[in-house]
């Protein structure tokens, strides 16, 4: 079997060319590349390798940028550093992800799930990724000035965004809540739509801290998160179907 791997951190490429030969002394690495251009150069000028080693974060930006700028038809296995929520995506339908430092019995489950895929499988596969490369990227954290420094928070942190009488905040999951100089539609426009939603002019709320809705009397939906926010939030009757199908996608 003849392999890529796209890695732009020395040494995370030297450990995985020595696993690889531990696991598999037939395995042929064809060639190491780490950047996005870089990689979209060798493939346009080699060979077509049978598998490809891929970290997400290169040294020029995302993995996905690749599939935007070229057709790619060999199956991947993604390697990160970062186990963050994006690596869900990985999870389903695909060959495998490893995180770093790659370890030996991680290399081998993920070798052995590829060699009982299909060509169909494959297939399938690379047209789900080709679909997520090609979905607009969404930042993971936000900045919250206070005084004159500014506060790094992570977006997976925040419960709700709220506005009243033109002063909007952040309530963090942990109950702390801090003033945030920008409109909802200026916030809502920067945000992952499946992971936060309108509920009305006063509240933005992040899928993972709603812990109950309620059906209320006149059709609307009243929404509960994990923390205590400043008025009860209510999803109106013309948007009610849209946010319970939100709440399952």
């Amino acid at each position: 079997m003849k392999v890529l791997i796209v890695e732009d951190e020395t040494t995370a490429y030297e450990n995985m060319v020595e696993l690889l030969s531990q696991v598999d002394p037939t395995i042929q690495v064809m060639g190491n590349t780490e950047s996005i251009q870089q990689t979209i150069r060798w493939l346009g000028e080699h060979e077509t390798p049978d598998l490809i080693f891929m970290d997400i974060h290169l040294s020029d930006g995302s993995a996905f940028d690749i599939f935007s700028a070229t057709t790619i038809e060999t199956p991947i296995i993604f390697t990160t550093a970062y186990d963050q929520y994006a690596i869900e995506a990985f999870k389903v339908n695909s060959i495998d992800y490893l995180l770093k430092p790659v370890k030996e019995e991680e290399l081998r489950r993920a070798l052995a799930k590829f060699s009982k895929w299909t060509h169909p499988d494959i297939e399938r596969y690379l047209s789900q990724i080709t679909q997520m490369a090609t979905r607009p990227s969404y930042g993971d954290q936000i900045l919250i000035p206070i005084k004159d420094r500014l506060l790094p928070v992570k977006l997976n942190e925040v419960a709700c965004f709220y506005t009243t009488d033109r002063n909007t905040s952040v309530i963090l999951k942990d109950g702390k809540k801090y003033a945030y100089n920008k409109t909802l539609d200026q916030i809502m426009s920067t945000l992952d739509p499946h992971l936060f939603f309108r509920a009305n002019k006063q509240f933005i709320v992040a899928r993972d801290s709603v812990v109950n809705i309620t059906i209320w009397f006149d059709s609307r939906l009243r929404i509960a998160l994990l923390v205590d926010t400043p008025e009860q939030i209510y999803v109106s009757k013309n948007r009610a179907a849209e946010f319970k199908a939100w709440m399952v996608s």
